[in-house]
């Protein structure tokens, strides 16, 4: 993903931020032809260190062609708004101002073992504030392993991470202060956040 500097982060923490906020993203892929797929991941960390994991259907032909070893790309975007360039000082072009990963990957395939924890987390963290929750351990042995059998795991361990955080940084006091403003006017809840954002700069 090419970030021009001014919008280029390297801050650890807003990537988690984002992925966690966001973590419905796609895992894309070349091998034999290039694919996509959205889905679920989670981050995890482990002595200063971090990789992804998420799971695809295995009739999914990323399931087919992807081996340990191979790379893979994951692109996560957070929140996102339109500019419209009606609230500059002088004439000037639109743009959008946006937060996003990118994350270049190398694959390890989940064993049975993995590949059930994986589930197991993913579970606990949107069922443990539902009414109701539904656990994995409370689904029934046969269930858990009959969905299992259709699902595909794996680890990506981070080669490359690209961070973008373009919040108007380029625009003078002025414009920001007017964009801030009509961003808060908006009915778009993710362009409202984009405005408490740029606040924060």
């Amino acid at each position: 993903m090419y970030i021009p500097k001014i919008y280029r982060s390297e801050d650890a923490e807003l990537m988690k931020k984002i992925i966690g906020q966001n973590a419905f993203a796609l895992l894309i892929s070349d091998k034999e032809k290039l694919l996509a797929t959205h889905s679920m991941f989670l981050l995890n960390e482990n002595d200063g260190n971090f990789y992804l994991e998420t799971h695809i259907s295995k009739a999914n032909f990323q399931a087919k062609v992807l081996k340990d070893g191979d790379q893979v790309l994951c692109d996560f975007l957070g929140a996102h708004s339109y500019i419209s360039s009606s609230w500059y000082e002088k004439t000037n072009v639109s743009t959008w101002n946006y937060e996003a990963v990118q994350i270049r990957g190398k694959v390890k395939l989940m064993n049975d073992e993995e590949l059930f924890q994986h589930l197991e987390k993913l579970t606990f963290k949107y069922e443990k504030t539902q009414k109701c929750p539904m656990l994995v351990e409370n689904m029934g042995d046969e269930l858990v392993k009959k969905e299992i059998k259709g699902a595909f795991g794996i680890h990506i361990f981070p080669t490359e991470i690209f961070i973008a955080n373009k919040l108007s940084q380029n625009r003078n006091k002025l414009d920001f202060e007017n964009i801030i403003l009509n961003l808060e006017q908006s009915n778009n809840e993710s362009s409202k956040e984009i405005a408490e954002k740029m606040k924060m700069i």
